[in-house]
């Protein structure tokens, strides 16, 4: 038997931790990073598990369940970008975008898989 909620999957529950992490390290931005970096690492970061919220609630029609998907790919890749500024502007250390990049393309990959085999995910009757 498959998942009954989007919460049980990994995907979700890693993607929600990097959101969690994010928004930690954030806060140790200088405020001139408020609307910068700050804002959009958090607005991508959250953006992945709550697409796939909406995906996994669009997965009776694939077009639309990989549509959403894409979507959690993409604000993925932005949150990779945005990692990649917080360390080279000095807010997290090496060890932490070492740590933080290495979930984020776990998450890529995971999502990857869905977007590549979207039938493994089918709407069941009690879901």
């Amino acid at each position: 038997m498959g998942a009954q909620s989007v919460k049980e999957l990994t995907v979700y529950k890693k993607s929600y931790q990097q959101a969690m992490d994010f928004f930690e390290v954030s806060k140790r931005c200088p405020a001139e990073e408020r609307y910068a970096l700050t804002s959009q690492g958090r607005r991508s970061s959250r953006s992945v598990p709550m697409n796939l919220r909406e995906a996994w609630a669009k997965r009776r029609y694939a077009a639309h369940f990989v549509s959403k998907l894409t979507d959690c790919d993409g604000e993925n890749s932005e949150t990779d970008t945005s990692l990649e500024f917080a360390r080279d502007c000095g807010y997290i250390t090496t060890a932490e975008h070492t740590e933080m990049t290495a979930l984020n393309h776990e998450i890529g990959k995971m999502l990857g898989a869905m977007i590549k085999s979207p039938e493994k995910f089918p709407l069941t009757p009690d879901s």
